[in-house]
């Protein structure tokens, strides 16, 4: 705190406020105002308002009856105000006396500490820097999965209107809003998929360490650290300067009111505090004793708790007598605090006890530190300049010190000696030494010595004191030195007075007093002697009154009077000044406890006089600085009675004002007081009697206003007052106060009730008084307090059923209160998106209101099931946050069920908005699936609302329209068999044809969306899956029964020779088969158990369709075969044609060259079967169906030669012929054979039969012929072994 002596701002203040003063008294016509009584507001609260003078401006009223009644107005306005700031003042000074002088309280350290809270500018700050982020406007690396948790928590969280709500009430703080984002992430986070050598926690703790840097934003994180360090140091522990300057801003106190009151009332000088605190003290059992007498008792709730209530009160101010008692007098001496009880007040102690509470010369104990400081010694000229000097100090009976040698040319140490003594007049040597020269000489030589008697009071600087010389040393000896003595902590004051009294100090005489604190309550009046320890006389103070007297005759010595009187005996005491008799009655005045307090003459005089402004000249700085608060105003608050007050009320005021000062200051309190309020106001009642019962009854009064206005009010802190009040009401003494007034029962009611009503409140809008499950723990303090409420008393817990009754009547409520919101909001919301996209946007406002009321009248279905799929989409996720923030209470077990109940009616009103919607939706439209896809899907996984009773209405309302819907699309798609394969060009698509490929994509389709609606009855689910098989089966089944048809016509229509080329519609026809059997297994399949049944077998009427295709496709083959062999058998032995072909050719072969007859029908024959297998193996997408294509085609084709041979076995194969089929078989079964035929089935009886057969006739040609011109079966086994 700044010094008062010093304030420039102080001075400046008084010297505008005289200035103001006089100009005050001037205008007022020179009225006289009570002295003091400035119109400035720098004149502080005691100060009158000023009056309107001659110099204002008339008032500008229409009439003198108006203008008088605004005058009389403003000046009853002023008054109140007036009084008011009087109020403030006073209690001012009775807080500052708390915070100068505890003795019952202290700061407490084990409170938790407070977040900083969060205002609307800095809410947008955080708002904005979380938006650049997801703008990729900051240098942040996130991946994908972080980036959606940030932008659902900015979605959810940042923008919610709760949240500003909550900021709104003060109850919002960083930590809330970290804590909010990591519960939402550690969801998202177990959700992820494992990820080796990265561990969950691992990306917990970098994605929250992402999340401040976001927050932070471009703060310089030191700075951030160091303001947030600062204060918490400030919100933990205040200093008592911190303590008086929040005080003034609580109670609007000016500096300058304070410095003015901080100097007069001795706030420095604990001396002055324990003596008011002594005095108030006395006064409160004076209090006590009248009301006993008097019978002025409040009301009570019986008439047995008066002389309780007497008990009560001497039993309060002996506990502060007793911590009064107990604060240390001595800070580190080695006194010891003697703790006596006062004996002069009758009503609380034994008279019979005075003799025990005497004190004797010994309990009085002072110590006393002594620093002597020799300097130098002057006028040492008899000695050579050569010879060594030194000095030696001792305390009489103490231990003697040396200082250093020096010359004699220059006698110079500044060596301090430091002792330590037990008498308040203690003799001091100091001798000055020579050393002997002389060779038989014992002891040094002394030159010179000075005894001083110190006091506390002496002068503590360097001074030169004359020396007495020894014999044979010529010189004037002077030594500069310097004694301090210390003032013990127990030594009140210190000084010489004249004194005479009746029991002590019988003769007028001069002696030299020291006034000595035993302890808290007991003082003495000591006489001492010079170099004594022990007092000659001691005066024990206790029922004595200090006083200013008039000299008394017949008494020489001494100036100033004064006296110390008690019932029987008189001391009179005289000192040389008038400035000493001041501060001996000061310091008196306050060991004596006295309710009277001194005035010196001379300050009477000066309050009488009209002129003198100036303080006197010999009156000490104490009484400088109460003129000056007098001067101002400030004396009646200074001097006032503190048991002259209603304690009471003033501290009503004061904790609410308080209150107000804590709750908007810059952390989340939630009500609760910061440690310095605690100390504060714990020694505030303590100090001056304000009952337990009444604070916490004004607290919870004031808490209520604040939480029913809207401010965020800790539910804890509520339990705790209301426990303490209703525990005093029944009686079960929380602070061992008894007795239990008419006022505080029926207050404690009245706060019950609204406590009541204020709790059923909260949990009615649950969701938004403690919005996303914050303050922590809230919700459940909540539950725990009402439940507390609906106690009769103390004793009796409230049934179980009872509560759940209240608070489940309260969730029904709230179930409507959040519906009603959601729906305004999802309205407030529709209407927003309809002007945005509505043409006419862009037209003057009158027109565009016009428009959407005129949207909002012609709703057409489909935007009232959009609408309807929104709120369900808001209703969803409503649940979701009251499950994750709101559902876990684990003190109450059944509040999960009423939740369950809550969500229940909740989903309930939602029911109407969407049986609406339903209701007008066209007949066989499909479009409202969503919904109930949406709905399932949540409800389902829900433990508690699956199968519940609005899941149930919801299967009820969509179980038609599932088994209305499968009953057309299987009308659909068996209309779209029959159209698509009339019209089916047999084009490759995907895996098959067009028509296949809509038919498996719609059966797939539909499985899909009846699968992913997830039917939650298991028997309706289990028959919708059944049916779909079924239905699937047979369009299958009937799919393929036109493909068999459609390849057989096919194949009907091509041709029978070698021009055969195998078309691309065969080859989809086979791939269409194989895609059906590979979505059979997934469109057919039924589970169950541990088998998988296909319905209609349907997979082995694919097997034998696919087996017909390949036996009639080999049949064409083998057709074709046929046709070439046929052309053979023209050339059978002992035909016409036979002869003469054979003929001709021999005559021609003369003449030119002729081609090798029949070779182009063995090389047509190649080529077809080569391009009929590359087709079917590039085309066909089973590799088995073409394997077992080609082995039957080999088969058949190698019987069908073995048996036109066998039909030859009598007759001779032509050249011709012989050459065709051996070119035949030999790329017929090379060609297979590069196909993958196995050589089982190349080398097969028949084959090896035909190739000895055309072995046997080329070799019979050879003979015959003369050679086979290169081909020959010998050729085709090395082609073979080549190949």
């Amino acid at each position: 705190m700044l010094d008062p002596s010093s304030s420039e701002e102080e001075g400046d203040e008084v010297v505008e406020v005289e200035r103001k003063e006089v100009a005050t008294s001037k205008s007022l016509g020179g009225a006289r105002r009570p002295p003091g009584r400035s119109a400035d507001d720098h004149g502080g609260g005691g100060l009158q308002p000023r009056g309107r003078g001659s110099g204002s401006g008339r008032p500008s009223s229409p009439s003198p009856s108006v203008g008088s009644d605004k005058e009389k107005e403003d000046q009853e306005k002023m008054q109140r105000e007036e009084e008011e700031k009087k109020k403030r003042l006073q209690l001012y000074v009775f807080v500052m006396r708390c915070i100068a002088y505890p003795f019952n309280a202290k700061q407490p350290t084990d409170m938790a500490r407070r977040q900083q809270k969060i205002s609307k500018l800095q809410l947008q700050t955080v708002k904005d820097r979380f938006q650049a982020f997801l703008n990729g406007e900051t240098q942040i690396v996130a991946d994908e999965a972080f980036i959606n948790a940030v932008q659902s928590y900015y979605e959810i969280f940042l923008k919610s209107d709760r949240v500003s709500r909550m900021v709104q009430s003060g109850g919002f703080s960083a930590s809330d809003s970290r804590e909010v984002f990591k519960k939402h992430i550690e969801k998202r986070v177990r959700s992820l998929p494992e990820i080796d050598g990265l561990s969950k926690e691992t990306v917990l703790s970098s994605w929250i360490a992402k999340f401040d840097t976001i927050y932070r934003g471009e703060e310089d994180i030191r700075k951030h650290q160091q303001r947030m360090t600062a204060s918490a140091a400030s919100e933990l522990i205040l200093s008592k300067d911190q303590l008086y300057e929040m005080f003034q801003q609580i109670l609007g106190i000016k500096k300058f009111e304070h410095q003015l009151l901080y100097n007069a009332c001795q706030l420095d000088n604990p001396d002055e505090q324990a003596a008011q605190i002594r005095r108030e003290l006395d006064g409160r059992l004076q209090m006590a004793d009248q009301i006993a007498r008097g019978g002025r008792f409040p009301r009570f709730v019986s008439r047995e708790m008066e002389a309780m209530y007497i008990e009560e009160l001497r039993s309060s101010v002996n506990l502060l007598m007793a911590n009064l008692e107990s604060m240390p007098v001595s800070k580190g001496g080695e006194f010891k605090l003697q703790k006596l009880k006062r004996g002069h007040n009758t009503s609380i102690m034994d008279m019979g006890q005075e003799d025990e509470n005497l004190l004797s010369k010994s309990d009085v104990v002072l110590s006393f530190t002594l620093e002597v400081v020799i300097m130098e010694v002057q006028g040492l000229k008899s000695l050579a300049s050569n010879r060594i000097v030194y000095c030696t100090m001792e305390v009489e009976g103490g231990h003697k010190l040396q200082t250093d040698q020096a010359e004699a040319s220059k006698p110079i140490w500044g060596t301090q000696g430091d002792f330590t003594t037990t008498q308040p007049l203690p003799a001091v040597k100091v001798k000055l030494f020579t050393e002997s020269t002389g060779v038989l000489a014992l002891e040094d030589k002394e030159l010179g010595r000075v005894v001083l008697h110190p006091t506390p009071n002496s002068p503590k600087q360097c001074e030169l004191h004359k020396m007495t010389v020894s014999k044979g040393c010529p010189d004037e000896l002077k030594i500069k030195l310097a004694i301090r003595m210390d003032k013990p902590q127990n030594m009140k004051h210190c000084g010489y007075l004249w004194a005479i009294g009746k029991n002590v100090w019988k003769r007028w005489k001069k002696r030299f007093f020291v006034l000595v604190q035993v302890s808290q309550y007991t003082f003495a009046m000591c006489s001492y002697r010079e170099k004594k320890a022990e007092p000659v006389e001691l005066l024990q103070l206790d029922g004595y009154t200090v006083d200013y007297t008039d000299p008394q005759p017949g008494l020489e010595g001494g100036r100033t009077f004064f006296n110390a009187v008690k019932e029987g005996d008189t001391v009179i005491f005289a000192s040389d000044d008038e400035q000493d008799r001041i501060l001996w009655v000061q310091a008196m005045y306050r060991a004596t406890g006295q309710s009277h307090k001194p005035v010196p003459p001379t300050q009477v005089q000066k309050l009488n006089s009209r002129g003198g402004s100036a303080p006197q000249l010999d009156a000490p700085i104490s009484q400088f600085y109460a003129d000056r608060a007098q001067k101002h105003g400030m004396d009646e608050f200074i001097s006032a009675n503190p048991c002259n007050f209603d304690h009471a009320s003033l501290f009503e005021l004061v904790q609410r004002l308080t209150l107000d000062h804590r709750l908007n200051d810059s952390y989340s309190c939630l009500g609760w007081f910061s440690p310095g309020q605690v100390f504060v106001l714990d020694e505030y009642c303590a100090r001056y009697g304000v009952r337990g019962c009444h604070r916490h009854l004004c607290y919870l009064s004031d808490l209520l206003e604040r939480a029913e206005n809207g401010a965020m009010i800790d539910p804890t802190l509520l339990h705790y007052s209301y426990a303490f009040c209703a525990s005093h009401v029944h009686g079960n003494r929380p602070d061992g106060i008894g007795t239990v007034t008419v006022e505080e029962k029926e207050r404690f009611e009245e706060i019950k009730e609204r406590l009541r009503v204020l709790l059923e409140n909260q949990i009615t809008h649950f969701r938004y008084c403690f919005p996303f499950g914050r303050p922590e723990g809230a919700l459940k303090a909540t539950l725990s307090l009402l439940e507390r409420v609906l106690m009769k008393d103390v004793v009796t817990p409230v049934p179980q059923e009872d509560v759940k009754a209240v608070i489940r009547k309260c969730l029904e409520q709230a179930a409507i209160v959040n519906y009603q919101r959601l729906s305004e909001y999802a309205k407030l919301e529709g209407k927003k998106r309809e002007m945005y996209e509505h043409p006419v946007f862009c037209l003057a406002s009158q027109v565009m209101d016009l428009t959407i009321q005129n949207v909002g009248r012609l709703v057409t279905p489909a935007k009232k099931l959009e609408d309807t799929i929104r709120l369900s989409e808001l209703v969803i996720e409503v649940l979701q946050q009251n499950e994750e923030h709101h559902a876990e209470v684990s003190a109450f077990a059944w509040w999960s069920d009423l939740m369950v109940e809550h969500a229940e009616t909740f989903l309930c009103l939602y029911t109407a908005d969407m049986d609406a919607a339903l209701e007008i939706q066209p007949p066989d439209s499909w479009d409202s699936f969503p919904l109930f896809q949406l709905l399932n899907d949540f409800l389902r996984v829900d433990y508690n609302l699956c199968n519940g009773k609005f899941h149930k209405h919801l299967q009820d309302l969509y179980a038609p329209l599932v088994v209305r819907y499968v009953d057309l699309m299987e009308s659909s798609i068996a209309q779209s068999i029959h159209r698509g394969f009339e019209r089916e060009s047999w084009e490759p698509v995907n895996n098959g044809s067009a028509t296949s490929e809509d038919l498996f994509w719609k059966l797939d389709a539909l499985q899909t969306f009846i699968r992913d609606l997830h039917w939650p009855e298991e028997e309706f689910g289990k028959h919708l899956e059944t049916r779909l098989k079924l239905m699937s089966s047979d369009m299958i089944e009937s799919c393929i029964k036109r493909i068999r048809a459609a390849f057989e016509a096919k194949l009907q229509k091509s041709s029978r020779t070698t021009d055969f080329r195998v078309p691309q519609s065969i080859c989809t026809m086979f791939n269409v088969m194989v895609d059906a059997k590979s979505q059979s297994a997934k469109l057919c399949a039924v589970d169950l158990g541990q088998e998988r049944q296909y319905h209609s077998q349907i997979d082995h009427l694919i097997e034998e369709t696919v087996k017909e295709m390949i036996t009639l496709l080999v049949a064409k083959f083998v057709v074709i075969l046929e046709s070439v062999l046929s052309k053979l058998s023209r050339y059978d032995e002992g035909t016409l044609f036979s002869s003469f072909l054979s003929f001709t050719v021999k005559a021609a072969s003369k003449y030119v060259d002729v081609p090798k007859p029949g070779m182009d029908v063995a090389d047509c024959y190649v080529t077809f079967v080569r391009h009929s297998q590359d087709m079917l193996r590039e085309k066909v997408n089973e590799e088995i169906y073409v394997e077992r294509l080609f082995d039957q085609w080999y088969t058949s084709s190698m019987n069908l030669i073995g048996t036109w041979l066998t039909d030859r076995m009598d007759l001779q194969l032509h050249v011709y012929q012989l050459k065709i089929l051996i070119r035949i078989v030999k790329k017929k079964y090379r060609d297979f054979r590069l196909q993958g035929v196995l050589d089982s089935t190349l080398n097969c009886k028949m084959y090896e039969t035909i190739r000895n057969r055309l072995t046997l006739e080329e070799a019979t040609t050879s003979v015959r012929e003369g050679g086979m011109q290169g081909i020959t079966m010998r050729d085709s086994d090395e082609d073979d072994n080549d190949n």
